[in-house]
């Protein structure tokens, strides 16, 4: 795998993209709409979330309530939805103005009404995450660790703005700053990253599921980061595909 050929295959994608600016309103705003419902589905998919497509885009687009599920995984839906429409309040806003709060806002959004107590607050405990082998940073670390990410993250970085997305969700994860909420979070925080920078959102497949959380734990436990890099590789390259279908067939 070549890290830079695929990148520089998505920028040129962009790059075909850009050319339909300014975009069709109605047509961008139903792509919008269904990524908004899309992301939300996959991932609360990926962290155990048993609510179909249809039941995600009920619950968030009409208020249903949807019988035979429960509270918390309706208002994961909800909450979700939330959480992406304050990412793309802030997508005008340059990567190095990401501030700690609109990580801590990110993950509030995620967690009301459901954890209230450690919503947008990192934790003050140990973690773990069942059936995993990596041993996350002491509790009483989190706070520097995460002064030194933001550093890291709004620092002049000339990397490619997909690996740096890429990077920004696999060391918030690595980190693990919250009791709970860390996969949604990241992978919000990721895709801000990459609307910032004209690129849509990745949207990682359920089927995907297992294949990405292995990826993941490899990078963690072993730093071979290559399997990570494709799944996000690949999210990007779907998403550009489907505006680029819609846009095209125009």
């Amino acid at each position: 795998m070549n890290l830079e050929s695929d990148y520089k295959l998505l920028s040129d994608k962009k790059i075909r993209l850009d050319k339909f600016k300014p975009f069709p309103v109605e047509l961008i705003k139903n792509l919008d709409d269904w990524f908004r419902v899309e992301l939300t589905y996959t991932s609360n998919a990926i962290e155990g979330n048993t609510l179909t497509r249809q039941e995600t885009a009920m619950v968030i687009e009409k208020g249903t309530t949807v019988s035979g599920k429960t509270l918390v995984e309706q208002l994961e839906a909800k909450n979700h939805a939330l959480a992406f429409d304050f990412v793309n309040t802030l997508k005008n806003k340059t990567r190095t103005e990401i501030a700690e709060n609109d990580i801590l806002k990110i993950h509030s959004y995620i967690l009301s009404g459901i954890d209230d107590v450690n919503a947008g607050r990192y934790r003050n405990i140990s973690v773990r995450v069942a059936g995993s082998n990596v041993v996350f940073p002491n509790s009483v670390k989190v706070s520097e660790l995460m002064k030194n990410y933001l550093n890291w993250l709004t620092s002049n970085n000339t990397d490619h703005p997909i690996k740096i997305a890429s990077d920004a969700h696999l060391k918030l994860v690595t980190i693990h700053p919250f009791v709970d909420g860390n996969g949604r979070t990241a992978r919000l925080l990721m895709n801000l990253i990459l609307l910032q920078n004209g690129f849509p959102s990745a949207i990682i497949k359920n089927e995907d599921r297992l294949e990405y959380i292995n990826s993941i734990e490899k990078a963690q436990l072993t730093n071979h980061y290559t399997d990570y890099y494709k799944i996000i590789i690949d999210a990007v390259n779907r998403s550009l595909d489907i505006y680029l279908n819609a846009l095209e067939s125009e």
